[in-house]
């Protein structure tokens, strides 16, 4: 029987049935000439309505990409990952390239790094997609990658490495990987773990690498989506030496929860400090999404090293998840973070503010996007030559309840309460997802 219950397949979570191509897009207000590249986002879109058992995370990926030149909207498309099945589906040959380990799919992020694009998801092996989203192979960056890839790398903006680690459900549990600058995987290291735990996310400095071992632990028994909340298992956070590995590893004990992205991290003397989403379970009450119904708000952890402790402080107790900063300040101090509000109930993963947090003046401003109008994560792009951290322009997607569709709706990041400098009129809605990237165009 055809699930219809399910929040994940309702509404604007529910997917679109085909592919577009759409050029010459309308715009209101006007799109910042310096922005040459593409936007895109990916999320869950299933090929197949699904029957029986469904949960958010598993649905097939899809692509949905804006590109910008000279002030304007070349074009639209949306794309369904290639993985094996799907290209079978759409009576396309297989892509080829290393075999995923144990499941095919890639749903999650999407990113630029090297020359390539590349989309996610944990456990899976990475795609590169062309400039127009087709799908072009399999990668493993020259490998071996016997445990998939994570779903969020880092790109250090500093050294242009790829920063990544799996996690798995046999030992070694976790893996440490980086790929240089040229997308060649330079270094593995095994970090000991004392079971499979759903790692999501971790975080980078300029000095330390975060890794998150939360309760949220594998078990085959639970179906659709093998991860459950365990009361039993010892949240804490991991630090470890850049230069470092599973030896010169710290392991720091915190209060029971989960964090699925953290904001950023930084070094700060003898102490390393990370902003996180905070929820308070995950899995526990659901099996359909991360839809526990706890508020994830937004906690400042501080990890003294000196004493060996770690301080847990609240920044804002409004929900808040899919947290940017400015990529170029990733692994160092921000000023500003930036959030999508969300709101305090179980069957929604979806908000209706966007929140920019200056966490030196201590004050939080709202964007409001208007009656029916709901954003999904934000990027931040610098300006050309930026004279502030919040100098450049943070552009998502926001669906319209009342036309079903979306924009892309570009703001100014300094004047973050004004109106969008741009929304640029999608032909289609834009599902909500997971997460994308600005990639800008060759310089």
């Amino acid at each position: 029987m055809t699930v219809t219950d399910n929040p994940f397949l309702t509404g604007n979570y529910g997917p679109v049935p085909q592919e577009y191509t759409t050029t010459d897009l309308s715009v209101d207000g006007v799109i910042p000439p310096e922005l040459r590249g593409r936007y895109l986002r990916i999320g869950p879109n299933p090929f197949v309505t699904p029957t029986g058992p469904y949960h958010w995370f598993t649905g097939d990926g899809m692509v949905h990409g804006v590109e910008l030149a000279n002030g304007s909207a070349a074009w639209y498309r949306n794309r369904w990952v290639r993985t094996d099945d799907i290209a079978r589906a759409q009576g396309e040959s297989p892509v080829g390239g290393p075999l995923p380990p144990m499941y095919d799919t890639s749903n999650t992020h999407v990113i630029g790094h090297a020359g390539r694009i590349l989309t996610f998801t944990e456990g899976s092996m990475p795609y590169e997609l062309s400039p127009t989203l087709d799908t072009l192979r399999r990668t493993d960056f020259g490998g071996p990658l016997p445990t998939g890839f994570t779903a969020h790398p880092k790109v250090d903006p500093v050294t242009g490495e790829l920063l990544a680690f799996a996690y798995w459900f046999a030992e070694p549990y976790l893996t440490y990987h980086v790929i240089d600058a040229t997308g060649k995987l330079q270094r593995s290291e095994s970090i000991t773990l004392p079971r499979s735990v759903m790692m999501h996310d971790f975080a980078i400095t300029r000095e330390h690498v975060l890794f998150f071992d939360l309760p949220v632990v594998f078990d085959l028994e639970v179906q659709p989506f093998p991860f459950r909340w365990d009361d039993d298992h010892v949240a804490r956070v991991g630090v470890m030496p850049r230069s470092g590995g599973d030896t010169d590893t710290r392991w720091f004990e915190i209060e029971p929860c989960y964090v699925f992205h953290p904001m950023n991290a930084f070094d700060d003397g003898d102490t390393v400090v990370v902003d996180v989403p905070r929820h308070p379970t995950m899995f526990k009450q659901s099996r359909t999404g991360p839809n526990d119904g706890g508020v994830p708000t937004l906690d400042r952890w501080t990890i003294d090293l000196s004493a060996g402790k770690i301080r847990e402080d609240r920044l804002d107790e409004r929900g808040q998840e899919f947290p940017r900063v400015n990529e170029t300040r990733l692994g160092s101090r921000h000023r500003f973070g930036y959030a999508v509000g969300l709101p305090n109930t179980r069957d929604a993963f979806d908000g209706a503010t966007y929140f920019k947090h200056d966490l030196v003046a201590g004050v939080t401003q709202e964007h409001d996007f208007g009656p029916g109008r709901t954003p999904g994560e934000f990027v931040f792009v610098p300006g050309e030559a930026p004279t502030s951290e919040d100098d450049g322009w943070l552009m998502g997607y926001v669906y319209d309840a009342s036309v079903e569709r979306s924009d892309l709706v570009i703001l100014d990041a300094h004047e973050f309460t004004a109106a969008p400098v741009a929304s640029v009129h999608l032909p289609v809605r834009v599902p909500y997802g997971f997460h994308g990237s600005w990639i800008p165009d060759p310089q």
